[in-house]
């Protein structure tokens, strides 16, 4: 059986942590942000750690 390959478009989107979690973006921060609040913008500029369903998906999408 060949090897997995890595999803690119998941790759280009998340990060694992060295203790690993999945760090992924806000939303929200594309388009639009003249309406937003700067303590809205501020607030989605974080990363933050993935959901525990998501991160298993995201997690076999990565090839790990």
């Amino acid at each position: 059986m060949p090897k997995m390959k890595t999803h690119r478009g998941a790759a280009k989107r998340f990060k694992i942590t060295g203790t690993g979690k999945v760090i992924r973006r806000k939303a929200g921060m594309n388009h639009l942000l003249e309406k937003k609040s700067s303590k809205v913008t501020r607030r989605l500029k974080r990363e933050t750690v993935a959901a525990p369903g998501d991160a298993a998906h995201i997690r076999k999408l990565l090839g790990l």
